[in-house]
């Protein structure tokens, strides 16, 4: 059971636009109850890539499914927030955030999420941190990953679409630069042997969004 409310969330949060932001993704979006569930019954920490603010990690914490969080963004202002709804909510000592690169990642082992970033970078890259995220599963740890998926969907269309505006306006640094297969993504997990599993995570938007789940076989820690 959830110790805090939407809305109580939300409060640990600066400013109305940024409140009513949050209030907006924990109603709408089903990535976070989703990663709850994943990960649910087990004391692995969790490495957040590609966090922004931090909302995963204060989500998780109120469901009571995370002991610890480490999350890591490149973009300093999204950290400094974060950072600060985590102060706000004395969590100091569960939530870590880190401005970090997804080309050097700690070597935390445990539960691992990508969640909305992986298009943002090229075809290498994503391979690259594919390979990098497998290596921080531990035994039982989960690999939680929304992506964009590319095929010949409206939804996909609408995706792309969706990711020009937030280019031009900035709200995105760089923009997308690969939308990766289904084949794409499995391929090396299930290479790794690792237990994959696949379907649409859409929520209330029009986008082509799919949660990708990769466990590692093994006892997790309780």
């Amino acid at each position: 059971m959830e110790s805090l409310s939407h809305r109580d969330i939300a409060a640990c949060y600066d400013g109305r636009f940024q409140r009513g932001y949050v209030r907006g993704k924990l109603a709408s979006d089903p990535v976070y109850a989703a990663t709850a569930d994943a990960i649910d019954g087990s004391a692995l920490p969790l490495l957040d890539i590609g966090c922004g603010i931090g909302l995963l990690g204060l989500y998780l914490h109120a469901r009571g499914a995370l002991p610890r969080y480490l999350g890591l963004d490149r973009d300093e202002r999204k950290i400094a927030n974060g950072r600060a709804a985590v102060r706000r909510a004395g969590l100091e000592q569960a939530i870590e955030l880190r401005t970090a690169d997804a080309a050097s990642l700690p070597p935390q082992r445990g539960h691992v999420a990508l969640l909305d970033m992986l298009h943002y970078l090229t075809r290498e890259a994503q391979a690259a941190l594919l390979g990098d995220a497998i290596a921080r599963l531990a035994p039982g740890g989960v690999l939680v990953i929304r992506s964009v998926l590319r095929d010949g969907s409206w939804r996909f269309q609408a995706t792309r679409a969706e990711e020009v505006w937030l280019r031009v306006s900035g709200l995105i640094r760089g923009g997308a630069q690969h939308y990766p297969s289904t084949e794409e993504l499995r391929r090396p997990l299930e290479a790794a042997g690792l237990a994959v599993t696949i379907g649409p995570l859409f929520g209330r938007t029009p986008f082509n969004s799919y949660l990708l789940l990769a466990r590692r076989p093994g006892r997790a820690a309780l």
